[in-house]
């Protein structure tokens, strides 16, 4: 069942409708509907963040008290493999068809999540690569230096969960995503598709914390960008949980800000690139320093380029 292309759009129900789109603008998306009960803003590759009022009852049931995802949808390389996958789940889960093509069905935490025809497109943009010891790839091309970030796509989300194991047989078994890394018995990283992100997908059990939305995470061209998006976003006085940083677990650069409609956003670049031939990590240790090998607690000042003492 390998036809999921990636995520095509997460919806939050916000208390500030205002005040999470200037969010999502500032953090560099493009607003192309802007009404007064629904904000639409877009990637360069046309993925979706939407924006509707926490008590709109268009939204789905939420899974947490307060702003939050309320759903995810998954893009399908083309309508044959869509309707085909839906008929091999739908033996396993109740799908739902509406009047906008999408299939929708629920995961164990009750996060309502749907399938659709993709239609993102590839972006027209290149990042600029690193110069390591025995590999020059920038010859006579200093690195650039961004003003802020226009992220490429939505990459990932992250969700609290109460039942790992049955997100792993919902997720793993019957949806088909793969395992890419695991915590044993506190989490799982895994993707939609065979090639390419580490992860699009990461459930985490975590020891009193109640099934919610961790964070969704925005691919940018290069580690260069990542500083600098987060110096301009953190200069639009929105507040940094931590960052930059630096992922051991996918090696990829980040930066993780407060977000108004439930848990963080986050900035990343150079992530490992996985192909079928990748071995599963499946006993990793939970430890902070497998979380970050290092990270900027509370940012850097946009104006002083130092760390934020207060």
């Amino acid at each position: 069942m390998n036809c999921l292309t990636g995520i095509e759009k997460v919806i939050y129900g916000v208390d500030d409708m205002q005040q999470a789109s200037q969010f999502f603008s500032d953090w560099g998306l493009n607003l192309v509907k802007d009404e007064t009960d629904i904000k639409v803003l877009e990637t360069l590759e046309k993925s979706q963040i939407i924006l509707r009022k926490t008590a709109d009852p268009q939204l789905p049931k939420a899974i947490e008290v307060g702003p939050t995802v309320r759903e995810v949808i998954w893009g399908v390389t083309n309508q044959t493999a869509l309707h085909s996958f839906v008929d091999k789940i739908s033996s396993s889960v109740d799908i739902t068809w509406g009047d906008d093509g999408i299939a929708r069905c629920t995961d164990p935490n009750g996060l309502s999540i749907g399938f659709q025809v993709t239609k993102c497109q590839k972006a027209n943009v290149k990042g600029t690569p690193c110069n390591t010891y025995d590999q020059p790839l920038r010859v006579d091309l200093p690195a650039p230096v961004y003003d802020r970030a226009t992220p490429i796509r939505i990459a990932h989300v992250v969700f609290f969960v109460e039942d790992l194991e049955a997100h792993q047989r919902f997720y793993i078994d019957l949806l088909g995503f793969n395992i890419t890394d695991a915590y044993p018995n506190r989490g799982f990283f895994s993707r939609c598709v065979e090639e390419g992100t580490h992860h699009n997908l990461f459930l985490l059990k975590v020891p009193n914390r109640k099934k919610g939305i961790n964070h969704v995470s925005f691919l940018l061209r290069d580690i260069y960008e990542v500083v600098g998006g987060g110096l301009h976003f953190s200069g639009c006085k929105w507040d940094t949980l931590i960052g930059p940083g630096r992922h051991p677990i996918s090696s990829a650069f980040f930066w993780y800000f407060q977000c108004p409609g439930g848990g963080q956003v986050e900035y990343y670049s150079d992530e490992d690139y996985l192909t079928r031939d990748w071995k599963p990590r499946l006993n990793l240790d939970p430890t902070p320093e497998n979380y970050a090998e290092w990270g900027v607690l509370g940012g850097l000042d946009s104006e002083t380029r130092r760390q934020k003492t207060s």
